[in-house]
């Protein structure tokens, strides 16, 4: 039986499936790998909390298609696992897969979602498999999962394999890609461009960086040369480089080479790597695993041995151990026993493990599946892309922090009451549950993390209580159509309605008796007033779902002061981070800093670019300088002298706003001249002026030359109306003027012949040579000094512009500024710095870039993807249970993870740092101090 969803597709639409998606997706995947998602077809059986949880992630990624299957009909305790389950499909006795495919199905249009309910056992013929390039199994017996998976690993080529599941406090994930899996690229990450200050000729041949400028890559790697003058032999070859230290590395035998003399670029080369895969049952018996607390090595075999004894107590039983039961973990233990012996390392049997897997194994911790599904829809997406480097072969993720301190609670706390919190409450007993139920919680931001936030919340309950419980949400944003690859709550006919409003109306679909409040408020210094400290107070827990550093900040410094909890978490791509705060247990978010964001010298910007990163700032800053900065300065310039003749009464600071009145364009024609004076000016005028000062043969007082890396001469570009490049330029700019200034045009005339003819383009600018800075550590300034004969100039022109009568009409007096908008494509803002910023790289022979490359670089937009998202909120509210029943501090940890590699790094929250001041007064970041008198504190100490 098989029923399918999805839109009406159109024959190709594959190809074009990447135009639904944001491009924070793209800036993560490459645009070669989302093709081979959108071509590829997806099979995963089991449609619980953790499938559903799968389903999601991939579908939201965009593979081709995706069939869904699952036989279990809907009942109440899906209620608490799987946010797809509404309580009419329980009524109807719906089947799980049939019940969630139309709303799976929403999620992306461009993907073909079908369901099947046909029983998967022993006895069926996989035959039906072939047509899949990966398999995913959820809550399927490990003797199926054998069959599966040498079927897939038989394939030619492979059926990529995934089977994942999620029993009470413990998860597992195991992945068989084949015998021989390529990845071409196994990091994702930009490749490193090092700039060359010596090379030794010696054997091996030393390489050594810019002073202050690292290189940080590793032995083994490949590096490619360029622009090396000397030993020019290595311009174009490739070499592996073994490193001697942070800023050197050795490249093989360069003795025979000539003498290195100046520059060069040294450019990491990907290269494919082949990864190794077993097949299940073999690595079962010596399982090759991911530890991701370095402070329990261990605890990935115990917890391999404890889980396959559970599937041997289910085989031999016919049922899993019953909650809470001693007996069956007694049972449990004895099989771990012997399982253990049948392993080739025989590892330890952790009678804690088995103890309490066999105690919750029935239950179903929904926010560790969240965890677990976000880390397995990243490796369906690496099986069928090649992107990233796989895992091997085993990941294990417990819990254990949250049951230990639950040892005292008598059985009858984890029975199910017939609710949909069964799941949770065989986890963490009835107790933690109904705090939750009582919590309340703040949450800001509802982006991507905060989606998922919410719906985790929804499945624990969150703020359901009777008397007692809260969850209040806020974000000033209004929901985009590149938002919704990712925040998984919002659908098309939610574009421009507000994410806090949209996000709130959406949980409670999934629990209807959540008590929720949104709002649309900022949350940060400027806004301070919004929420008081009542507010604070009022709140057990603050979650924190951004984006901007300065925010978190602002919200841990009330968090602080107030006395609440705080979770923080955030991602950037395949990377993501969770940090627990506590009062009087940890450090505060804002008792570390990060590292500064390096920022680029002024005088690099201005005059000596090395490197496209350079370009396209230089280019932004162009495109904020004029069709922004000036354009609101003459505004409010004029709101302070009403009319021209004013202005010739009060000439101080007026220079540039008199220069912009009396050279103002009022015809389109004029917009493209004044872009023509523009690419002059930008693009020759600048190379003229740095050659005039600096000649190529110029040397510094140490005799070396002036021109060497990273500076780079600049040559003038001669314009040629027929380079699709300077074409660009022109338009773009023209089309801002335009917009500035307030001239009417239309898409027609930009593109009429008779209309921007060749000869426009023809504008003569007089070259006059001028003082060039070249001292790294000075600033733009804030006013640019402006010579008498400008100012003459200038006032020459107004009083022309006077006499004439252009300049006494009232329009002339307002501009209209530009907000930079990177998300819209017909703007033409982005088309104007792709242009700049590639006319000035092709000015100084640096790689031009794309128009993606440039968005993202322009744009600040920080890749990212849903996989990662849902990880880090899984793991989020793993740590708000720890928050609500009021664990202990070694019980918290803290999270960096990095699905690409894959690495996930489990780490203990930084302890308080407590200080002594007089009369042995103790005093923390927690502390307040109330003065009642002058006397100063003496200067602490810190124990």
């Amino acid at each position: 039986k098989l029923k399918s969803y999805s839109s009406s597709l159109k024959p190709g639409t594959e190809k074009i499936c990447t135009k639904w998606f944001s491009l924070r997706q793209r800036y993560v995947l490459g645009d070669t790998a989302m093709q081979k998602m959108a071509q590829s077809h997806v099979f995963l059986s089991g449609i619980g909390g953790l499938g559903v949880e799968i389903a999601k992630n991939i579908i939201l990624a965009g593979v081709k298609a995706l069939t869904v299957h699952d036989t279990k009909q809907c009942t109440k305790w899906d209620l608490g696992i799987n946010f797809f389950i509404h309580e009419d499909d329980i009524t109807s006795q719906r089947n799980r897969a049939e019940a969630t495919l139309h709303r799976i199905a929403e999620l992306n249009p461009y993907v073909h979602v079908a369901a099947s309910v046909v029983p998967l056992d022993e006895t069926t013929d996989l035959s039906f498999l072939k047509q899949y390039q990966c398999v995913i199994l959820t809550e399927v017996s490990l003797l199926l999962q054998k069959k599966i998976n040498d079927f897939c690993h038989a394939q030619q080529p492979p059926i990529k394999f995934i089977s994942a599941d999620v029993y009470g406090i413990c998860s597992r994930l195991f992945c068989d890609f084949g015998d021989e899996f390529e990845v071409l690229d196994t990091t994702g990450e930009e490749p490193k461009e090092i700039f060359i200050s010596n090379i030794t000729q010696s054997n091996p041949g030393i390489v050594t960086c810019l002073e202050n400028h690292p290189h940080r890559l590793e032995t083994g790697q490949f590096l490619t040369f360029r622009e090396v003058n000397g030993m020019s032999c290595l311009n174009g070859s490739t070499h592996q480089i073994t490193v001697v230290s942070p800023y050197s590395f050795s490249i093989g035998d360069t003795s025979d080479m000539e003498p290195y003399l100046h520059g060069g670029i040294a450019v990491q080369v990907k290269t494919p790597k082949m990864f190794y895969f077993e097949r299940l049952e073999k690595q079962i018996i010596n399982p090759l695993c991911l530890v991701a607390d370095f402070s329990k090595p261990e605890a990935p075999l115990q917890i391999h041995v404890a889980m396959l004894a559970l599937n041997h107590f289910q085989e031999n039983f016919g049922r899993g151990p019953n909650i809470g039961c001693l007996q069956d973990a007694e049972e449990m233990l004895k099989i771990a026993m012997s399982v253990s012996e049948t392993l080739e390392n025989k590892p330890q049997v952790n009678g804690d493990v088995v103890k309490w897997l066999s105690r919750t194994a029935q239950g179903f911790l929904a926010p560790l599946a969240a965890a677990v599904g976000g880390v397995a829809s990243q490796e369906v997406l690496k099986a069928v892309t090649g992107k990233f480097s796989p895992l091997q072969q085993w990941l294990y993720i417990d819990m254990l922090d949250i049951v230990t301190p639950l040892e005292k609670m008598g059985c009858e706390e984890f029975l199910p009451r017939g609710d949909r919190y069964d799941a949770l409450r065989a986890c963490i007993g009835d107790s933690l549950c109904q705090k939750l139920h009582d919590l309340n919680v703040f949450l800001v931001g509802c982006g991507a993390i905060g989606c998922e936030m919410l719906k985790n919340f929804a499945l624990l309950g969150v703020g359901t209580g009777q008397d007692k419980g809260l969850v209040t949400i806020t974000d000033p944003d209004l929901i985009e159509k590149s938002n919704l690859n990712r925040q998984f709550l919002f659908r098309p006919h939610h574009i421009q309605k507000p994410k806090s409003y949209t996000a709130a109306e959406a949980t409670l679909n999934i629990n209807p008796y959540l008590k929720i409040d949104s709002y649309i408020n900022k949350v940060c210094p400027a806004t301070e007033n919004t929420y008081s400290d009542e507010f604070y107070t009022k709140q057990d827990v603050i979650v924190t779902a951004l984006d901007n550093v300065e925010a978190r900040r602002y919200i841990d410094s009330r968090c602080v002061a107030n006395l609440r909890p705080l979770i923080d978490s955030g991602t950037m791509g395949t990377k993501g981070h969770t940090e627990v705060i506590v009062p009087h247990l940890t450090e505060s978010y804002n008792s570390h800093r990060d590292p500064p964001e390096e920022e680029i010298p002024f005088c690099t910007l201005k005059s000596f670019p090395a490197a496209i990163e350079h370009t396209i700032q230089w280019a932004r800053d162009k495109f904020e300088s004029s069709f922004s900065h000036k354009p609101s300065l003459f505004n409010k310039f004029w709101q302070t002298y009403p009319s021209a003749e004013e202005v010739l009464q009060s000439l101080e600071g007026c220079f540039h706003v008199i220069k912009t009145l009396s050279r103002r364009p009022r015809s389109w024609t004029q917009c493209v001249e004044l872009a023509r004076v523009k690419f002059e000016k930008y693009f020759s005028h600048k190379a003229l002026q740095l050659l005039h000062s600096f000649p190529l043969d110029t040397r510094l007082k140490d005799g070396s030359l002036f021109w060497q890396s990273p500076k780079r001469p600049p040559f003038p570009v001669k314009f040629e109306f027929n380079d699709p490049l300077h074409y660009g330029f022109i338009v773009s700019a023209a089309k801002l003027f335009a917009t500035v200034y307030c001239v009417p045009f239309t898409e027609k005339v930009i593109h009429t012949a008779t209309v921007f003819p060749s000869h426009n383009l023809d504008v003569p600018v007089q070259f006059w040579p001028d003082v060039v800075q070249t001292d790294e550590t000075a600033r733009k300034p804030d006013h640019i000094p402006v010579s008498s004969e400008d100012e003459r100039n200038a006032i020459f022109q107004l009083e022309k512009s006077i006499v004439s009568n252009e300049a006494l009409e009232t329009d002339d007096l307002q501009m209209k500024p530009i907000s930079f908008e990177k998300d819209d494509d017909s703007n033409g803002h982005i088309d104007f710095i792709t242009a700049a910023s590639n006319l000035r790289a092709k000015m100084y022979n640096i790689e031009p870039a794309d128009r993606f490359k440039t968005k993202r670089i322009a744009g600040k937009i920080i890749p990212a993807i849903a996989t990662a998202t849902a990880a880090v909120s899984g793991l989020v509210a793993l740590e708000l249970i720890k928050v609500v029943g009021g664990y202990p501090a070694d019980a918290y940890k803290n999270c960096f993870l990095n699905l690409a590699i894959p690495i996930m790094v489990f780490t203990e929250t930084l302890r308080i740092i407590i200080k002594m001041y007089i009369h042995h007064t103790i005093f923390t970041v927690f502390t307040n101090f109330t003065c009642m008198n002058k006397k100063e504190f003496s200067t602490p100490k810190s124990k």
